[in-house]
């Protein structure tokens, strides 16, 4: 089923920006309109905040553009989008720890600071984006791994990232490049 889901969209225009608005009465959910369709997403598990930091589960109030992503080559074809799209592996992490010169940076593991890793077997990385939150001009302690990514469940709250459905993100990735801008409003 999921080679199919990713063999049967067509490629559509460019996206330049995705809208993530929250869902009314619900903190951890999200509406994403992406080119005029709109999708429900999972947001961090303690809603938007303007000001964020490392750990607080909390989604960026930003303006983010992609920058690239990562796939499970061992789960699903390459992605069909302008990103760079790059294989995750068992050796790759995501550092969170604010006081490494690695701090929100992808790295090899096994790794001596905290990080994430992204071969999960919960599927939420199998497709993951990297968005542009305190990564070009990082700030120690602003936040980490704020990724645009899959949700498993849609009652599952993310730690701070936005989740979209695997057939909305295929839909979506052959519609954005690199710079798209995903908008978290308030």
């Amino acid at each position: 089923m999921i080679n199919s889901v990713m063999r049967n969209h067509r490629k559509g225009h460019g996206i330049d920006a995705i809208t993530v608005r929250g869902f009314p009465g619900d903190d951890d959910r999200a509406l994403v309109n992406v080119g005029g369709r709109v999708f429900s997403a999972s947001m961090g598990r303690s809603g938007r905040a303007l000001l964020k930091r490392e750990g607080d589960g909390a989604t960026p109030i930003a303006r983010m553009s992609l920058l690239y992503g990562f796939y499970r080559a061992d789960r699903l074809p390459r992605p069909r989008t302008r990103l760079v799209m790059k294989p995750i592996t068992a050796s790759l992490g995501w550092c969170d720890d604010s006081g490494n010169a690695s701090y929100n940076r992808p790295v090899t593991l096994p790794f001596s600071g905290g990080c994430e890793q992204m071969m999960r077997e919960d599927g939420l990385y199998d497709i993951c984006l990297v968005m542009d939150y305190n990564v070009r001009e990082r700030r120690r302690n602003m936040g980490s791994a704020i990724f645009f990514h899959l949700k498993a469940d849609p009652e599952r709250p993310t730690e701070g990232c936005v989740a979209v459905g695997l057939r909305d993100m295929v839909w979506m990735l052959e519609r954005v490049h690199r710079g798209t801008a995903v908008i978290v409003m308030p």
